[in-house]
């Protein structure tokens, strides 16, 4: 079971984009530091660099990614809830991503003082950039 986890603020601000299910992943996504890209029958999803979204774009502004320090074992269980729990007491909403070696947690912008504090009096260590 997880205990105090390390996260990192990263600088920056985030889009979480909706496109067409059969679009190809755009150009302007994969320019910036972070991208991610998650396709289904119903959309292709990707989060990207804010300022990279051309207008027009149905998307979501404004979020800012805490990135949990791993990498983090397969085996290692309730990581996610442990960061999750604390942000939903405080009532601030979350987006998740995971990778293959670690997670990360978007908040919307206008809430990472509050999440800071909250993840701060859950025990875990956080550094901004």
């Amino acid at each position: 079971m997880a205990g105090a986890c390390a996260l990192t603020l990263l600088p920056g601000r985030l889009a979480i984009c909706r496109l067409h299910p059969e679009a190809a992943l755009p150009a302007w996504a994969e320019g910036g530091a972070f991208c991610s890209v998650t396709r289904t029958k119903d959309e292709l999803s990707v989060v990207c660099e804010e300022a990279a979204v051309p207008e027009g774009i149905t998307a979501n502004r404004g979020w800012r990614m805490l990135n949990l320090q791993g990498p983090v074992a397969f085996e290692e269980t309730g990581v996610l809830v442990s960061i999750a729990a604390p942000l939903a007491s405080s009532g601030l909403s979350i987006f998740a991503i995971s990778t293959f070696d670690t997670d990360y947690l978007l908040v919307k912008e206008d809430a990472v003082e509050a999440a800071l504090q909250a993840l701060r009096g859950a025990g875990h260590k956080v550094e901004t950039r």
